[in-house]
C-alpha cells in the first residue's frame, strides 16, 4: 500500500540509507508482490491478519505451501516455483518471529538485512523439519482424538455461524466430518440453538427434506469414487499414497483435500493451540 511504501522509504531514510536501487535484488514484500499479487504478508498466508494466532500462521503456511511446492506444480510452472517457495518461506519465517512481526504490524517494513530475512537458508529441508510426514494412520488417530473433543466441538458452533446454518458447508467444513457425522453434528447444532448459545438460522431450521437427500447422494457417490480410485492406483496407508490419490482428483477436490491434510496435519505436527476462527481461511475467509 502507499502506506508501507512510504514508511519503508522514510525508515530507510531516516537510518542514512537511500532508497532501493532498480537494479538491486527487490524486497521481500516486492516478491510477495510479484508472485501472489499482494505486499500483505498476512493475505500471502490467507490468515487473517494482525489478529492471526501462531496456530493459524503456521496452518496457513502449510495451507499454502502445497499449492506452491516446487514438486506440486505442474511443468510449466516450475521455473518460478522455486523463488516463489523461498518467498513463501521468508514470509512465514517473518510472521514466526515476534521481533520481526511486531515490526511488520507496527511499521509495515520488514528488516531485509536481518537474520530472519536475508539468511541463506535450505528452504525446502526447513519445510520438512517444521511438518513431517504423515501417514493415514495418523489421520485415524487423529480422527479419533478430533470427534467428540472441545475442539470439534467448538468447530461445529463455528462452521453453523460462519454460514449461517447451511449444512451442506457445515459438513464440507468440519475436519473429519463424514456423512455418517452428519446426525450427530446436527443434533449438537441443535442443543446449541435450544441453549441459545448459537442464532436458530432459516437454512438449518427449515432445511428441506430434497436438500438432505442431495446432500446424502453425492455423499455415497464421492465415497464410492474414493474406494474405486484407491484401487485403481493400488493406494496404501503412506503418505506418498496419500499425495498420489490427491494429485489424481480434478482441481476442485484436490484442493479440498490439500486444506483438510494441511489444517489436520499443522495441527497434528505441531501441537500448536488452536484460535477460534482458524479454520476461518479453510474455509475460504480471510
Amino acid at each position: 500500500t502507499l502506506f508501507r511504501s512510504n514508511s519503508r522509504q522514510l525508515s530507510s531514510l531516516s537510518q542514512g540509507a537511500h532508497p532501493r536501487d532498480s537494479t538491486e535484488m527487490p524486497g521481500l514484500l516486492e516478491r510477495c508482490q510479484q508472485y501472489f499479487g499482494t505486499s500483505d504478508l498476512y493475505r500471502v498466508l490467507e490468515v487473517r491478519g494482525k489478529a492471526a494466532a501462531e496456530g493459524e500462521i503456521r496452518r496457513g503456511y502449510y495451507r499454502v505451501s502445497l499449492r506452491v511446492h516446487p514438486d506440486r506444480v505442474p511443468e510449466a510452472e516450475k521455473d518460478q516455483a522455486t523463488p516463489k517457495f523461498q518467498t513463501l518461506g521468508k514470509v512465514y519465517a517473518v510472521l514466526s518471529d515476534k521481533e520481526q512481526r511486531a515490526l511488520y504490524d507496527e511499521q509495515g517494513i520488514v528488516e531485509e538485512e536481518g537474520e530472519v530475512v536475508s539468511e541463506d537458508r535450505n528452504w525446502e529441508e526447513y519445510w520438512r523439519l517444521l511438518f513431517k510426514k504423515i501417514s493415514l494412520k495418523d489421520v485415524k488417530d487423529f480422527e479419533d482424538k478430533y470427534k467428540g473433543s472441545p475442539e470439534e466441538l467448538a468447530d461445529i458452533k463455528q462452521a453453523y455461524v460462519d454460514f449461517e446454518g447451511d449444512m451442506n458447508h457445515i459438513m464440507d467444513s468440519v475436519l473429519c466430518a463424514t456423512y455418517e457425522d452428519e446426525p450427530r453434528i446436527s443434533e449438537i447444532i441443535q442443543q446449541a440453538i435450544n441453549s441459545g448459545e448459537i442464532p436458530p438460522y432459516k437454512a438449518f431450521v427449515k432445511e428441506t427434506k430434497k436438500k438432505r437427500t442431495e446432500r446424502k447422494k453425492k455423499a455415497v457417490a464421492e465415497a464410492a469414487e474414493a474406494e474405486e480410485m484407491k484401487k485403481e492406483l493400488g493406494i496404501g496407508d503412506g503418505m506418498d499414497d496419500v499425495a498420489a490419490l490427491i494429485q489424481s482428483r480434478q482441481n476442485d477436490r484436490k484442493q479440498q483435500m490439500d486444506s483438510f491434510l494441511a489444517d489436520m496435519e499443522a495441527r497434528y505436527c505441531s501441537g500448536a493451540k488452536k484460535s477460534k476462527k482458524a479454520t476461518a481461511s479453510k474455509r475460504g475467509k480471510k
